[in-house]
């Protein structure tokens, strides 16, 4: 009798089993593979990607020494604290400014999502130059017509990491805003009818019906932009190469050194491994946090 309603369930949800298989096959080959390998790679000295000696912990003891690791590290959580800080209530006030506009929404929705189309390089070369800190970048040349000297911008190490979160924030805040539009829109207008009737703001419409109903949104959102910005590589590579004295060097831009650099890939594999360790705990601690919440 079990054995019919296993196969009974087998058949049930095969067509499932089946579409999903492609995305696990891929999840399989592109995350878990490399991961594990990652771990294998780390507990050996190598010479290129032949493994060579099993090491135990010493590439890991050796990466924590390393000069560049501390402020690496130090860095990638700063990275984070001012993308929280700066570029998520952007999205949110975008979304909710676009949601009260009545006419040529759809412009405004293109034009927000516009920097996503730009390709990252190219953004990061043009803010790059956008930032230059002589005479001849295009920020100092609009200061110089009021009259302010030239800034050094990129140059001043208290200046490096809010500048570049800024630029990562006005490539993506469009697509993020996309996301909390389509939250919005999913409330119920008559919740907004009453409140009206009832008296109620803009300012305390937005408090307690617009605010609680993306809750559950903004607060998935959090986690994965946590999860993106503390894996930044590309942005400090391009714009400052970690610069200025290591002020804006992240684990990712430590992981391309050590491998594409120095072609010390069991070290790269290290740090790779140290910052899934981070990555997950922010991902466990989240989940603490909301089934917490949740009960």
């Amino acid at each position: 009798m079990n054995s019919k309603k296993g196969q009974g369930f087998i058949a049930k949800n095969l067509p499932g089993w089946l579409l999903m298989l492609p995305s696990v096959v891929l999840f399989l080959f592109f995350t878990w593979e490399p991961l594990v390998e990652s771990i294998r790679l780390s507990v050996y000295k190598a010479n290129g990607m032949r493994l060579i000696q099993f090491t135990g912990f010493k590439n890991y003891v050796d990466v924590a020494l390393h000069p560049d690791f501390t402020a690496a590290l130090r860095n990638s959580f700063l990275y984070t604290f001012w993308s929280l800080a700066i570029g998520f209530l952007v999205p949110i006030i975008l979304a909710i400014i676009l949601n009260e506009v009545r006419h040529g929404k759809s412009l405004f929705k293109s034009s927000i999502y516009l920097p996503n189309v730009v390709p990252g390089l190219a953004l990061v070369f043009m803010f790059s130059f956008m930032f230059r800190p002589g005479e001849t970048g295009l920020f100092n040349i609009l200061l110089k017509f009021a009259g302010i000297g030239p800034q050094p911008w990129l140059t001043n190490p208290r200046w490096t990491i809010p500048l570049i979160v800024m630029t990562m924030t006005w490539r993506a805040a469009g697509a993020t805003t996309l996301l909390y539009i389509a939250g919005l829109q999913g409330i119920d207008p008559e919740l907004y009818e009453a409140a009206i009737i009832d008296g109620a703001g803009i300012g305390e419409r937005i408090r307690h019906i617009t605010l609680p109903c993306i809750y559950n949104l903004a607060r998935t959102l959090l986690i994965l932009q946590i999860i993106s910005v503390f894996q930044i590589l590309y942005e400090p590579l391009v714009m400052t190469n970690g610069g200025p004295n290591n002020a804006s060097i992240s684990l990712m831009q430590l992981v391309y050194k050590f491998a594409f650099e120095r072609f010390d890939y069991p070290k790269a594999a290290s740090v790779s491994v140290i910052i899934s360790l981070i990555l997950i705990f922010f991902t466990v601690l989240y989940f603490r946090i909301v089934k917490r919440d949740e009960s």
